[in-house]
């Protein structure tokens, strides 16, 4: 066995990273994987799916897949970290990876074509539930706005966006893209106008509830970002990071109750990839004279994000307010 698995890890690494040219050595990091694309037409535009990585330090890795599905990510090291998949833009899944052992990851994934409830879709898959079909000239349109913002070109993509649906007013997709794009200028009200609409023309569309729940809490208006945020939890209930905005809109609502079941919530969904809710109980708790919990908070915090540039501020309070066993 121990002469068998690194030929066999040796293979699985030439056949998804030997693509992107280069050696491929057993003893350097890689985040790599296949995303086994089921039920589209071998001739039809496939949607742009993006597999971003997130560090253990929070930074981001981007690949864009073709049509073998593989992805990989040379000399990154993965521990604790996070894989997120996207398709055109639309964040479908996250998973965290392990802060122990190898420093080769695998991960795969299946995008399907059904819808998620559909019989023909497998359990554990990824559907293209929010992709949406455009004319082969807003096809490229998008493409261009969405180089655009890749390439930090913020207003040729608005523009190029809103060419776009000037065309068809129907593409939700694109509305939220152009929520986004002008969250990033800063013109929040314009950012709320767009993501409505998308919303508009998609009702269950939850990525945009998620950033209209956030633009909410931006600015000020908190019980819009309840409803808005609750509706995303009803409609995702396993999705985390909606429990971690509901938790918050809750805290700032003054309702510490329900925000931290909602960040405990989150955690329990995605450990690593919500650690950050850990910090927000602790200042919950630190305000409210609960030191010991809040101590608490930090320490497991620390446990899942070991290298965070804080740590000894942390430590230093971890060890004035020492948590006791028996907290909860």
């Amino acid at each position: 066995m121990i002469l068998i698995f690194p030929l066999a890890a040796r293979a699985q690494l030439n056949e998804i990273c030997g693509e992107t040219g280069g050696t491929v050595w057993l003893n350097s990091p890689f985040v790599f994987g296949r995303i086994s694309l089921n039920g589209f037409d071998r001739g039809a535009r496939l949607p742009k799916i993006t597999v971003t990585v997130l560090d253990r330090q929070r930074r981001e890795y981007r690949f864009t897949i073709g049509r073998t599905g593989n992805y990989c990510f040379r000399e990154l090291d993965g521990s604790g970290g996070t894989v997120i998949v996207d398709i055109e833009g639309v964040e479908v899944e996250r998973r965290s990876l392990p802060s122990v052992g190898p420093k080769q990851f695998r991960q795969d994934f299946a995008v399907y074509a059904t819808q998620r409830d559909s019989p023909l879709a497998p359990p554990g898959t990824v559907s293209v539930k929010y992709a949406y079909s455009r004319s082969e000239g807003n096809a490229a349109l998008f493409e261009r706005a969405d180089d655009a913002d890749e390439k930090g070109e913020t207003d040729r993509a608005i523009r190029l966006f809103r060419e776009l649906l000037a065309s068809d007013p129907q593409d939700f997709v694109a509305w939220a893209r152009l929520g986004s794009l002008y969250y990033q200028k800063n013109d929040r009200r314009a950012a709320q106008t767009s993501y409505v609409r998308a919303l508009k023309e998609r009702p269950d569309f939850v990525p945009a509830m998620l950033n209209l729940g956030q633009i909410y809490l931006v600015r000020k208006n908190i019980r819009n970002a309840i409803e808005t945020l609750k509706k995303a939890v009803e409609m995702e209930p396993e999705l985390a990071r909606a429990h971690q905005l509901l938790g918050e809109a809750y805290i700032l609502n003054k309702q510490g109750t329900l925000g931290v079941a909602a960040l405990n919530r989150a955690i329990e969904i995605d450990p690593v990839g919500m650690a950050q809710s850990h910090l927000l109980m602790a200042r919950l708790y630190d305000l409210a004279g609960a030191k010991r919990r809040a101590s608490r908070e930090y320490a497991l915090f620390l446990e899942k994000v070991p290298e965070h540039p804080d740590r000894a501020k942390f430590e230093r309070y971890i060890r004035s307010h020492p948590a006791a066993r028996e907290d909860p």
